[in-house]
């Protein structure tokens, strides 16, 4: 049976009674009232799903009644009903917020009809709410997903919140890949009087250039061969709201002139348009590139730096604020007990002292990832060691790690001075490393094996990443850090053939 409460409002005895009738036949709960103040009386003590409100009433107008409900909130839904319908009252009635209007004499089909569909769509927008504060909350969490206890990441949260609070319209993140620009970005959004409206998000180096203007302004019908239909850009989407440009340093120099009139003016011009168009949005740039030297040298435009800039985060890399590794690794144990099931209560001190002098060259994102791999794979109540990647679990950054195969995959007795012999481990053939009593540098082994595997992979950095079970990241930084970098690297992205 439906729980629904339908409140009658009528000042005809009969037609009260008749309503009540075919009412609870249908399955509602029904409460009856002989005029307007008896009305808002229960209507306001009772939070009617449906009023089914009478617009002549002895003493007061119906669209009274309707206006006063709405202004409380003490009706999901109304529908008017009259015996004299005036097209100024039905009007007036659905202006006022009335879901529909019924003449009498009443054709029940008709308003059973009406009834059940004012019911559904009132429970939809109901719902409707529900899932967009479910939604703002979740998004809003990205603010707390912002961990650190170091003083630094506590003087810049508190310089978040200050510039969140401002009516600032472009602001400028860097920090290296991984430090978590984009949590920044939506705190900084969700902290601000712009939290309703959207925050659109958009990685520049994701879409191509011949695309990307029409992506950030828009285009008119017949613009170019496949504009089919007017579209909105992302600036007139956001409109109100923030949107966060990621990777903003691979715009190129035409679209970042655009983009600067736009920053200047707070107007846009669609792909094919003649017709300037105003919008009030916040822009927020986040880079992982130093800016400022690509301004020196001519790749990225002085004045939309210093127009980006004007206030301007730098977010430090996770070697710099080791204070947060520790309360980092909590919070990603706990997200992943939710997501796995599982009841981690922590580290064993071990795997906190690998952690604790890693140097996280892909920072919190690589902590993160290292985090959920070993959540993935523990058994017990504390991470271990075993089931860190080898980048972090071994001081050697996975060397001993490698599966010897007729592929000709890295081997360790390719080392000067070194020999290596087969070991089984877990069902794989690994090399197990022989030092010669004379020694040799842990950073001569490492730079010799990122070096072989970089030219095992044809110096595709992917392939080579995976041969070394380090992140992509983690292998540039090791190539800069050896002088290892080549010219090419930073062109190879095919599988190697």
């Amino acid at each position: 049976m439906p729980s629904e409460k339908v409140l009658i409002v009528d000042d005809e005895k009969l037609v009260r009674w008749s309503l009540r009738q075919k009412c609870e036949e249908w399955g509602y709960q029904v409460s009856e009232a002989e005029n307007g103040s008896d009305g808002l009386r229960l209507a306001r003590n009772e939070s009617p799903d449906l009023v089914l409100l009478d617009v002549r009433l002895h003493d007061m107008n119906g669209l009274q009644v309707l206006q006063r409900l709405k202004q409380a909130g003490d009706a999901r839904a109304v529908i008017m009903i009259t015996a004299d319908p005036q097209l100024e009252d039905v009007k007036q009635a659905l202006k006022q917020g009335a879901y529909d209007f019924i003449g009498k004499p009443i054709d029940y089909d008709e308003l059973r009809v009406a009834v059940k569909n004012a019911l559904e769509a009132t429970q939809l927008r109901s719902e409707n709410e529900v899932l967009k504060k479910e939604v703002l909350q979740r998004r809003r969490a990205a603010y707390h997903d912002v961990v650190g206890e170091s003083q630094r990441m506590r003087d810049l949260m508190s310089f978040v919140n200050k510039v969140a609070s401002s009516e600032a319209t472009t602001i400028l993140i860097q920090g290296e890949s991984g430090t978590g620009k984009d949590l920044i970005s939506r705190a900084i959004h969700f902290e601000s009087r712009r939290k309703d409206r959207p925050l659109i998000v958009i990685n520049c180096s994701a879409i191509p250039e011949t695309l990307m203007e029409a992506e950030l302004f828009g285009h008119e019908k017949g613009a170019f061969t496949d504009a089919k239909a007017m579209k909105k850009g992302l600036f007139e989407q956001a409109d109100g709201g923030t949107l966060f440009l990621d990777e903003i340093g691979e715009l190129s120099g035409l679209l970042q002139a655009k983009l600067l009139r736009v920053l200047e003016e707070q107007v846009i011009r669609r792909v094919g348009g003649v017709k300037d168009q105003e919008v009030d949005v916040r822009v927020i740039a986040a880079s992982n590139r130093d800016l400022e030297r690509a301004v020196r040298e001519g790749q990225f435009r002085q004045d939309l730096y210093y127009r980006l800039a004007i206030i301007s985060l730098f977010l430090p890399p996770l070697r710099d604020r080791r204070e947060d590794i520790l309360p980092l690794v909590q919070f990603f144990i706990e997200r992943y007990n939710k997501r796995f099931r599982k009841s981690v209560r922590g580290i064993t001190s071990e795997t906190r002292d690998l952690l604790s002098k890693y140097e996280w060259p892909g920072n919190v994102r690589e902590l993160k990832n290292a985090i959920e791999r070993a959540m993935i794979l523990e058994d017990d109540d504390l991470l271990r060691p075993v089931y860190l990647p080898f980048s972090v679990g071994s001081p050697l950054s996975s060397l001993t790690a490698f599966e010897v195969s007729s592929g000709g995959n890295v081997a360790a007795g390719s080392i000067p001075g070194m020999h290596s012999e087969i070991q089984v481990v877990n069902g794989k053939n690994l090399p197990r490393l022989s030092i010669p009593d004379g020694g040799t540098s842990l950073e001569e082994i490492e730079r010799t094996f990122v070096e072989m595997a970089m030219q095992q992979a044809n110096r595709n950095q992917t392939q080579a990443a995976k041969l070394l079970d380090i992140s992509r990241d983690a292998l540039r930084y090791k190539l800069k850090k050896f002088g290892l970098m080549h010219s090419e690297d930073e062109e190879v992205s095919a599988p190697p053939h």
